[in-house]
């Protein structure tokens, strides 16, 4: 294989100047504070992503926008961009005729897919927000607690699920009294039920794809504006109780023009960007990020059956088997098991990176042992030339991008520079930078009833406090990008009043724990030293010495530099964390201070001091 030219990119510049003066969080001044941003100017950017489908349904109607297997033998079912638009403005007229409208949303319970990609597009081409939720409030969850109370803030117009059988008990358990959207097993909605939907009889997808657009659909796709709400995000609850972020067609436009102005390459290509892609559509990264980037590109999204999960990655090898992507997005998990699939199977490796421009990485830290595995995989394969690796930075309120790499990075944590039209403020808070965001990207408020907004909470500069903390790569060459430096409030004090930076140590010490460890939560709020709760990696088996060993050794790399960057025990948990109590989201991102308050009895046991409980790892 010829080696890839690496991505074009834009040039790594970045203005930086000082905080202006307020008070931080904690009641400091300005002191120590800075603001960057880009010196390139978000360029003009489209009204709507329904005039970026209108685009490509001109310009590349024949083009395959979305595939997804479908069938007994899993064959590829694909729509193109004229059939998409066809699709988006029958399912609006279809939305509309049963009253949806801006105040009352589409809720959509099922995971990525075309039929929910094309409700979604629909929704959003008549001006009505569409609200995916987790798959796992409704499959997963043995309570439907959650989900009702994510039905109660939305008060939706309407639902989908795309099997009635699968969703069937969630659907019962909401009995919305509004209409059901189906594509599949419409039958069985009432079966579990007998009543449910308020008897509504629910409309196949198929049926509703026959309405014959009217003037109406055309009128309320002229009246959408930057400020129209086109998505309702709920968001994990790992910084607290779930909130329906509105994202406006403001916010979703003007981060894929950012994304564009700092990756040209996408716009170079003979091809346009094709992704293989799992990420949930329910949060921002999967479903702003990635999707309307291929969107935006006139691109082939290829929808992933898989995940990183055991006997679910399977289906992901599959699918790269078959398709060679030109970009690649995953979570450090899903990074981890792809590196052992490609050492093992050259045929898939030759695959994988025959037409592939970058690897992206976000969600969580990714393991520098991970990033040198991917990078030695991708030598092998480019005649000795790696493959680029980045990552960027944002929220579920800010659409999410915020900073992007557009320049070589040589370890993970650099998450790049703000990105044209996004401004980034450090603000001092405790012994941590606090990373704030003002610019279009950035959320009006929370969803609330009948469709009012309650407004985000900025700060008197008016930026936005994302509550992630982070700092120069370099403080002499902002240009060198910024460093993620985990979640301010996960932080705590040992006893002896020292600080425990909770994401550097964690990142630390999975990464010198790899392969073994699949994640690990910070001990010892007011405890005299630092603990993990360890979360094994999927069929390690009894790690307990082999984490004896590995710890030791990371406990002597850091001597000398004090008890809060040095581990003194560990348990090793038998139980995964569980995504219905919010320990971990759908992305893999483990709630450090969730899985703390739920086994907070394993602490207690963790610091108990009884040496023949051989459940607790002592580095001596």
């Amino acid at each position: 294989m010829p080696p890839r030219p690496a991505p074009r990119f834009a040039p790594p510049r970045v203005l930086r100047e000082p905080l202006s003066r307020g008070r931080g969080r904690d009641g400091g001044g300005g002191g120590g504070g800075f603001v960057l941003r880009s010196p390139v100017p978000l360029a003009a950017y489209a009204r709507s992503v329904g005039d970026v489908l209108a685009r490509w349904a001109t310009e590349a109607p024949e083009r395959v926008f979305l595939a997804e297997r479908s069938g007994a033998r899993g064959d590829w079912r694909t729509v193109t961009y004229a059939e998409a638009l066809a699709a988006a403005r029958s399912l609006g007229q279809s939305l509309l005729d049963r009253g949806l409208d801006r105040t009352r949303p589409l809720l959509v319970l099922s995971g990525n897919g075309i039929d929910h990609a094309l409700l979604s597009l629909a929704a959003m081409h008549v001006g009505v927000p569409v609200a995916p939720v987790s798959t796992a409030y409704s499959l997963v969850a043995k309570d439907p607690a959650k989900l009702r109370a994510l039905a109660a803030i939305l008060r939706p117009g309407a639902v989908y699920a795309d099997d009635g059988v699968a969703y069937g008990r969630a659907l019962a358990a909401l009995d919305l009294g509004v209409p059901c959207l189906v594509s599949r097993n419409a039958e069985a909605v009432f079966a579990s039920s007998g009543t449910g939907q308020g008897s509504r009889a629910p409309t196949t997808v198929e049926d509703a794809l026959r309405t014959a657009p009217t003037r109406s659909v055309d009128d309320a796709f002229a009246s959408i504006g930057p400020d129209t709400v086109a998505k309702v995000l709920f968001t994990s609850g790992s910084t607290g109780a779930p909130k329906g972020v509105v994202n406006t067609q403001r916010m979703l436009c003007s981060n894929q023009q950012a994304i564009a102005q700092t990756w040209p390459f996408l716009a170079d290509r003979q091809r346009p960007p094709v992704v293989v892609d799992w990420l949930p559509w329910s949060h921002t990264f999967g479903g702003n990020h990635n999707f309307f980037m291929v969107l935006w590109h006139g691109g082939t999204l290829y929808v992933d059956g898989g995940k990183p999960a055991p006997g679910l990655f399977d289906e992901t090898v599959r699918n790269l088997r078959a398709i060679s992507p030109t970009l690649y997005f995953n979570v450090p998990r899903g990074f981890d098991l792809l590196a052992s699939a490609l050492e093992a199977d050259d045929a898939l490796a030759e695959r994988f990176f025959a037409e592939l421009d970058l690897l992206f990485y976000a969600a969580a830290a990714l393991p520098q042992s991970t990033w040198v595995r991917l990078e030695a995989a991708s030598e092998r394969f480019r005649r000795g030339a790696r493959v680029t690796m980045v990552s960027a930075w944002g929220a579920t309120e800010t659409a999410p991008l915020v900073t992007q790499v557009h320049f070589p990075i040589a370890r993970a944590g650099v998450i790049g520079l703000p990105a044209p039209g996004c401004e980034l403020a450090f603000v001092p808070v405790g012994k941590k930078l606090e990373m704030r965001v003002r610019g279009p990207c950035v959320t009006p408020g929370a969803w609330g009833p009948g469709g009012a907004i309650e407004p985000v909470a900025i700060d008197e500069r008016g930026f936005y406090p994302t509550g992630d903390a982070g700092t120069l790569e370099d403080d002499a060459a902002p240009e060198r990008g910024v460093v993620f430096g985990g979640r301010i409030a996960e932080n705590f004090k040992l006893a002896s009043g020292t600080w425990v930076h909770v994401g550097e140590l964690r990142v630390a010490v999975v990464a010198a724990c790899a392969p073994l460890v699949a994640d690990a939560v910070v001990a010892g709020h007011d405890r005299d030293d630092v603990g993990l709760l360890v979360f094994p990696a999927p069929g390690a088996g009894d790690v307990r010495e082999r984490l004896r060993e590995r710890v030791r050794a990371f406990n002597a790399s850091r001597a000398g530099s004090g008890t809060s960057t040095r581990i003194a025990r560990a348990m090793v948990l038998a139980e995964p964390p569980s995504i219905e109590a919010g320990e971990i989201t759908d992305k893999g991102y483990v709630n450090q201070r969730a899985v703390l308050d739920r086994r907070a009895a394993l602490v207690d046991r963790l610091y108990a001091g009884d040496d023949a409980d051989a459940d607790v790892v002592r580095f001596a």
